[in-house]
């Protein structure tokens, strides 16, 4: 990565993106039926991710172990988290925290972007996604600005707080938004998102002042299954989790068309990706034992976070 290009990714990818050392073994998540789905790195190489029943975990550099480091209390309100993002500009773990996916529905619980303190764990803010339909915090990413965008899978909208900000405020709501998951920053500052339900990757257009002026859909060189986490690694490559695909490829932008390559395949069900310097890290979400009949009754553990090494950056 060019030099005048690391903060600006760091701002929008929240990960590490200088080559750091750190293991390339797999990591266990030390818990039961937790299903993880995002993941995300800082600076320092601490690794983290969230779960069905609520705790996040956080693997330190080196670590062959992911540990539960912030667990749901009445004071943080966590309930069950899909994505998480490092800003390591401000300190601070961002989380997609919603009513229990999976499970049964617990009276009061709502969708909201959170963030903790990444040196004491404490909750620093809390925002709620505005109700009246469905809603789905889903993904994150944070621009050279500062301001943090969350998507919104079920409500087809995609929400920013500004820096210092204390409310959620609408950029886009469109009907062709609706199953949008994935979102990240080229190194210019472009937005891109993919669609987990429409199997798409797409730019988003907009104006010079930032209002949202619509969609471009990309011509993909194959298929994509199920698209979900999407993160910067530089220029206009990215890295794209496929939870159905059970893959993770490179996705490179090239004007209205995008390159897929696989790069780690074989994968039970793998929602989020993230990387730091030439290694990657998977999470397995195991998402059919909680929706077959055919799994639900029996034990998926133990929980993975995959690494892979990662070539032709």
């Amino acid at each position: 990565m060019k030099n005048g290009a690391v903060l600006g990714a760091l701002l929008a990818a929240g990960c590490a993106v200088v080559p750091l050392s750190s293991a390339s073994a797999d990591i266990r998540v030390n818990g039961s039926r937790i299903h993880p789905e995002s993941i995300t790195a800082d600076a320092a190489g601490n690794i983290y991710t969230g779960s069905v029943p609520g705790t996040i975990f956080r693997a330190k550099p080196g670590s062959d172990t992911a540990e539960p480091w912030i667990v749901p209390s009445a004071a943080n309100g966590l309930t069950s988290q899909l994505g998480v993002l490092v800003d390591d500009a401000r300190g601070v773990l961002l989380v997609c925290n919603n009513p229990p996916f999976g499970g049964p529905l617990q009276p009061g619980a709502k969708s909201s972007l959170k963030a903790f303190d990444l040196k004491t764990g404490e909750l620093k803010s809390s925002h709620d996604f505005p109700t009246g339909g469905a809603v789905i915090c889903n993904d994150i990413a944070v621009d050279r600005g500062g301001t943090t965008f969350a998507t919104d899978t079920s409500g087809g909208r995609i929400f920013a707080l500004a820096p210092g900000g204390n409310e959620l405020t609408v950029l886009a709501a469109d009907p062709e938004l609706v199953g949008i998951d994935g979102i990240a920053f080229a190194a210019d500052g472009t937005m891109y998102i993919n669609n987990v339900r429409k199997n798409t990757v797409q730019r988003v257009n907009r104006k010079a002042g930032g209002a949202y002026e619509g969609l471009t859909t990309l011509t993909l060189s194959e298929p994509v299954n199920g698209p979900d986490a999407l993160r910067p690694v530089s220029g206009n490559r990215f890295l794209q989790a496929e939870g159905p695909g059970n893959r993770v490829t490179y996705v490179d932008i090239e004007g209205d068309s995008a390159k897929i390559t696989p790069i780690k395949t074989g994968l039970d069900s793998s929602p989020g990706v993230t990387h730091i310097g030439n290694t990657g890290y998977a999470t397995e979400g195991k998402i059919g034992y909680l929706f077959d009949p055919a799994l639900r009754d029996k034990n998926p553990d133990p929980f993975y976070i995959r690494s892979f090494p990662l070539s032709g950056k």
